[in-house]
């Protein structure tokens, strides 16, 4: 942890918007946001999934991808700098291996503006929503293969990505391989799969790893083919939503503290870092069988 993460409160705010397809009105939405989260005293601020560009239809965001020192993300530094703020800046469509695949890559960007970490999204969204559409994240989209954690005033952060949420070994791997005590969870969770499972999941992650988990969410209606289910959230280590809008669809930001002496008074009564068992027993049970 970073010797500005002394004080034992820090203020992180989550927002929700409904990004469209157009760079430069997603750009000041996002930099409305930043002054609504810096007059209300928050050190960093964390976007959800496709916070710069949601296309109208599947592969649309191909045609804008850039690389992590293009353009597009030279004005979002800028925007952390000019800001004084931490970005969390979820789902940046990063130019892939060739001009048909990208990356869906979730970028930290510190006070100064300068890029201190970046994840790769792993678990591409390939799936026949109950009641929604067909998606098919892995036709257009590279899966990223590195487990991702980076210090800040804010406590050690880890870096997920919206369907990764489903999948609880990447947290499981960033509080205990990593050491992550806030998780970062920027999404654009489809209307059905977020009225089933959004909440739940969120707060089963933060109680597992007894982690603060901060999830920005896209909301609404993006276009005629396109729906997020919205619902940005600040969740603490024992479960509880501390920090939340009051309209699941509206544009905005929620605030709430990261207290680092409840992150330590949580693991320190109840050890799950020394009461689990390690891999090497699973997998002595499993050759067991």
């Amino acid at each position: 942890m970073e010797a500005a993460a002394m004080a034992n409160t820090v203020r992180v705010a989550t927002a929700q918007m409904t990004s469209v397809n157009d760079l430069s009105a997603n750009f000041a939405t996002c930099s409305r946001l930043v002054k609504e989260a810096v007059t209300a005293g928050a050190k960093l601020l964390c976007f959800p999934e496709n916070f710069s560009y949601v296309g109208s239809k599947s592969g649309d965001s191909l045609t804008i991808s850039e690389p992590i020192d293009g353009p597009i993300m030279d004005n979002y530094r800028s925007l952390a700098r000019d800001s004084s703020i931490w970005l969390s800046l979820g789902g940046f469509q990063e130019k892939g291996s060739d001009d048909s695949r990208l990356r869906n890559t979730h970028v930290i960007i510190d006070d100064a503006g300068n890029i201190r970490s970046k994840y790769s999204k792993m678990h591409l969204f390939d799936v026949d929503v109950p009641g929604g559409a067909v998606y098919k994240e892995s036709g257009f989209t590279e899966a990223g293969d590195e487990i991702v954690a980076v210090d800040s005033p804010f406590g050690r952060l880890g870096l997920t990505v919206c369907y990764d949420l489903r999948f609880p070994e990447i947290y499981q791997q960033l509080r205990f391989n990593r050491g992550a005590e806030v998780l970062l969870v920027p999404a654009a969770f489809t209307k059905p799969t977020g009225e089933a499972h959004w909440e739940i999941l969120l707060r089963a992650r933060a109680i597992e790893t007894q982690c603060y988990v901060i999830a920005a969410a896209q909301a609404g209606n993006h276009s005629e083919e396109r729906e997020s289910y919205g619902d940005s959230m600040i969740i603490d280590p024992w479960g509880k939503v501390i920090g939340r809008l009051p309209d699941r669809l509206s544009t905005g930001i929620a605030v709430a503290d990261i207290d680092f002496a409840a992150i330590d008074s949580i693991r320190k009564k109840m050890p799950i870092d020394q009461h689990r068992k390690p891999s090497e027993f699973w997998r002595s049970v499993e050759a067991s069988l």
